[in-house]
């Protein structure tokens, strides 16, 4: 159902449900081939192939690009309508990616799976993506007007 200001009422039924796939993924991947799902990671080695490990790595990415597919073609979601000029989502994509490769991680691997694992340095990389994000959101909105 719908309440007076629009947002559906089931939003924390999709929440529940999406963390539970996340962490059902992770823990899959984690008891069944020991590895972090770190999707930066994960995704890395399909562009650099490390050896014998190009066919997990193909299966994890293509089963999330089919299940969010396979969601909006059942009406269980919409996807969001980027409204932002192209150069700025490819340019925030490559520092995202160089972020990661200087943090020795993601935030999947290090908020669910390091988070999960009690690491100390996921725990610090957590902390310093939010707090980045925090400061460069109110920057860009307040400060500089938005995009």
């Amino acid at each position: 159902g719908k309440d007076n200001g629009g947002k559906d009422m089931n939003t924390w039924l999709y929440a529940i449900a999406g963390g539970a796939m996340i962490g059902l993924a992770s823990g899959g991947l984690m008891l069944g081939l020991g590895r972090i799902a770190g999707i930066s990671g994960i995704f890395g080695g399909l562009v650099k192939p490390l050896g014998g490990e190009w066919a997990w790595r193909l299966a994890f990415v293509a089963g999330m690009v089919l299940a969010g597919a396979l969601a909006a073609l059942a009406g269980l979601w919409v996807p969001s309508v980027i409204r932002q000029p192209a150069g700025l989502v490819v340019a925030a994509g490559l520092l995202v990616g160089v972020g990661t490769s200087l943090g020795n991680g993601c935030t999947s691997g290090h908020g669910i799976c390091g988070l999960a694992l009690l690491s100390t340095r996921s725990m610090v990389a957590v902390a310093t993506f939010l707090g980045t994000g925090i400061v460069v959101t109110f920057l860009v909105r307040h400060l500089l007007g938005g995009f």
